[in-house]
């Protein structure tokens, strides 16, 4: 990747988590450690800076060492929400995208995301396992702030249909489909940890 071009990364953990019995997914521990913390590990090899979008226990995800920026609006709208802070606060001319909640992504996952967004010098490149897209595994252009801005005040939240408009690049993942496995629930927690055994 060219060397002049500044990346940063965004971890995406503002939502409510409704389905986690309201507990912050990024808070709660996948084989003794935070789910967070996973993904910090993940995305650090690769980009200038990361940061963690979060609009509840702020203090605690301080604690990884990351600066922890919330939402513009205090209305829970979304993971584009935590996009658009993400592209405010950066210095960057790329951005690297993930949830809180997919500890099996790792470092070279996200590379191979940003290796093909560069190479084709897309405005965004999308992780795509073989069947569908995973819309906030991303990297894409800071750019599109305008763009996104524009979409979130008009009231849309949907990820999907806002990266439709932008053509993005399929970044084909269709070899590991499992390492997007996201933790909604408790119950889906236990399962992850019962059915993997990677270190």
């Amino acid at each position: 990747m060219d060397s002049q071009t500044k990346v940063a990364g965004v971890i995406l953990a503002g939502g409510r988590a409704r389905r986690m019995d309201n507990q912050d997914k990024g808070l709660v521990n996948f084989k003794g450690r935070p789910m967070v913390s996973y993904a910090v590990a993940a995305l650090a090899p690769v980009v200038d800076g990361v940061f963690i979008n979060a609009n509840r226990n702020i203090e605690q995800y301080r604690q990884f060492g990351c600066p922890v920026i919330s939402d513009q609006t205090d209305s829970f709208d979304g993971p584009l929400a935590g996009i658009l802070s993400a592209m405010i606060h950066a210095d960057a001319d790329v951005l690297v995208v993930m949830p809180c909640d997919s500890p099996l992504i790792k470092t070279q996952h996200l590379q191979k995301l940003l290796l093909a967004r560069a190479e084709h010098n897309a405005d965004v490149a999308v992780a795509f396992d073989g069947v569908r897209q995973h819309p906030v595994f991303l990297a894409l252009k800071t750019t599109l702030q305008a763009s996104l801005q524009d979409y979130l005040t008009g009231g849309h939240r949907k990820v999907a249909d806002w990266l439709a408009q932008q053509h993005p690049l399929q970044v084909d993942f269709s070899s590991e489909p499992d390492i997007f496995s996201n933790i909604n629930t408790l119950a889906e927690l236990s399962m992850l940890e019962v059915t993997n055994h990677l270190s």
